[in-house]
């Protein structure tokens, strides 16, 4: 099938408040393009350059994500134009973004990820760290950046009784969340594998690749 099938078929089945992240890492403009003329404006990357490469070459309109793990020295790169991040996990990577943005005179959208999987590999933030982030001074000083919600990745795994639990923790968390900061309206969790399991947990943004633009090549 088509990207334009591909996506049709996604958002007819996506619930009414809930955004789909294109995720068009490693894929070519041509299929980006198939995409927009489709409709779809929202685009998710993770790598700074190839979104920095993308956005001089594609059209305007269209809204990049960062949602990759984000090193502190790429920031600079993108601050001009990156609608969202979604992989903010540490308050030196917050900080980084505020002064990039100042640059700019932007406030940058930032949702703060939280590790909820069991791998290790994953990075994110915990609850107790959240909420010493949220509470500091320092915190409270940064202009330049919003905090419009969260973002977690569930463990990559068939037990989606698992999967479920660590959204459901999520959820939980972002509902905390809520009562302290008045911006918060964004909970990114889901991707191909899981996303239907996400929306239901109360996902209101999916990052879907595959499904929409088929199997990665790597090569």
């Amino acid at each position: 099938m088509s990207v334009k099938d591909n996506l049709t078929n996604i958002k007819s089945e996506l619930p009414e408040g809930v955004t789909l992240v294109a995720v068009s890492k490693t894929k070519p403009n041509e299929d980006i393009m198939e995409a927009y003329e489709a409709g779809q404006r929202v685009f998710g990357e993770n790598k700074v350059q190839e979104m920095v490469q993308k956005w001089e070459d594609l059209p305007k309109d269209i809204e990049w994500h960062m949602i990759g793990h984000v090193q502190r020295n790429k920031v600079k790169y993108m601050a001009e134009f990156v609608s969202l991040i979604h992989g903010v996990d540490s308050p030196r990577l917050l900080k980084e973004i505020n002064k990039q943005a100042k640059k700019h005179d932007r406030v940058i959208p930032c949702l703060l990820q939280i590790h909820i999987a069991e791998e290790d590999t994953k990075f994110g933030l915990d609850k107790a760290e959240l909420h010493e982030l949220i509470d500091s001074e320092e915190f409270k000083a940064l202009e330049h950046i919003k905090i419009v919600g969260l973002m977690g990745m569930a463990t990559f795994t068939d037990d989606m009784n698992q999967v479920r639990r660590e959204f459901a923790q999520l959820k939980s968390m972002y509902d905390d969340l809520k009562i302290k900061l008045t911006d918060i309206n964004i909970l990114s969790m889901g991707m191909s594998g899981d996303y239907t399991v996400a929306i239901e947990e109360g996902s209101t943004m999916v990052r879907i690749g595959s499904s929409i633009f088929g199997a990665r090549n790597y090569a």
